[in-house]
C-alpha cells in the first residue's frame, strides 16, 4: 500500500511543491493549512507521517502536535525556521519524532521521511525473537509497538518506543547519548544529543512514578542511559 503523508503549511507553494515530489515516489499525500483542519485530518485518518510547519493559523504546530499526541503515536516531523533551536526542542517536547529545518532542499526531505518511515514502522521479527517482551513490571509488544506497566497501556510517540525497546532487549547496557542518537535517529539526523535527552525526560515523565527517582531508565553520569529493574 501506497505510504500516506499529511502535509501541513500556510504557505500554499511549499504545499503544492512538498505534495508534487511524495506524489511522484507514489505517495499518497493530504494537504491542510492551518491547525483546526491538520487536527480534524489526523483524527479522521491514519497517516505514515505528518510534516507539521509551527506558524500556523488557528492552532499552531505545538498545539497540533501535542493535541495530536492524545490519541495517536504516528510520526511528526515539525518544519522549523533555520536555525532556531528553541524551535527544535519544543517540538521535541511536544512530541514531535523529528524535525527539518527550513529553508530545505526538497531532495532531502524526502530522504529524511523515507529514512523516518523506516525507522518507525514495525518490522516483521524473527521466530525466535518474541513479539512479546516481559521484564517485571513491564510488558512491550513489538508487533503492536504497544507499552503496558502493571497492565496499564502507556502512550508513547515512535521515537519513544524505539528507545524503550533497545532499552529493554539490552539490560544493564549502558549508552552513550551519541550511540543513542545514532542507533535511534540514524547517522544522517542533524540534530545533536539535546535531542536524546529531551527523548529520555519525556519517556521518564510517562513510564517513572517519580522521574527524579527512576526505577526503569537510570543514568551512568558522565556515560550515557542505560535499563535495569530490580
Amino acid at each position: 500500500m501506497a505510504k500516506k503523508v499529511l502535509v501541513v503549511d500556510d504557505e500554499k507553494l511549499i504545499v503544492k511543491g512538498i505534495r508534487f515530489s511524495l506524489e511522484q515516489d507514489g505517495m499518497e499525500v493530504d494537504c491542510a493549512y492551518d491547525g483546526e483542519e491538520a487536527l480534524s485530518m489526523a483524527k479522521a485518518n491514519h497517516y505514515d507521517m505528518i510534516l507539521l510547519d509551527i506558524m500556523l493559523p488557528k492552532m499552531d504546530g505545538f498545539e497540533v502536535c501535542q493535541a495530536i499526541r492524545e490519541f495517536s503515536d504516528m510520526p511528526i516531523v515539525m518544519l522549523t525556521a533555520k536555525g532556531d533551536d528553541m524551535d527544535k526542542i519544543l517540538g521535541l517536547e511536544y512530541g514531535a519524532d523529528d524535525y527539518i529545518t527550513k529553508p530545505f532542499n526538497i531532495l532531502e526531505v524526502k530522504a529524511r521521511i523515507k529514512a523516518i518511515m523506516r525507522r518507525t514502522s514495525a518490522q516483521p521479527k524473527k521466530e525466535q525473537n518474541p513479539s512479546i517482551i516481559e521484564k517485571g513490571d513491564l510488558r512491550l509488544d513489538t508487533d503492536s509497538r504497544r507499552l503496558f506497566i502493571l497492565g496499564r497501556e502507556v502512550n508513547l510517540t515512535a521515537k519513544e518506543f524505539d528507545l524503550m525497546e533497545l532499552f529493554i532487549k539490552n539490560e544493564n547496557k549502558v549508552y552513550s547519548r551519541e550511540t543513542l542518537l545514532a542507533l535511534v535517529w540514524g547517522n544522517d539526523f542533524p540534530g545533536d544529543e539535546r535531542t536524546v535527552d529531551v527523548h529520555v525526560r519525556r519517556l521518564r515523565e510517562k513510564v517513572e512514578s517519580n522521574p527524579s527517582e527512576p526505577k526503569y531508565i537510570h543514568t551512568k553520569w558522565g556515560v550515557g542511559y542505560y535499563y535495569y529493574q530490580k
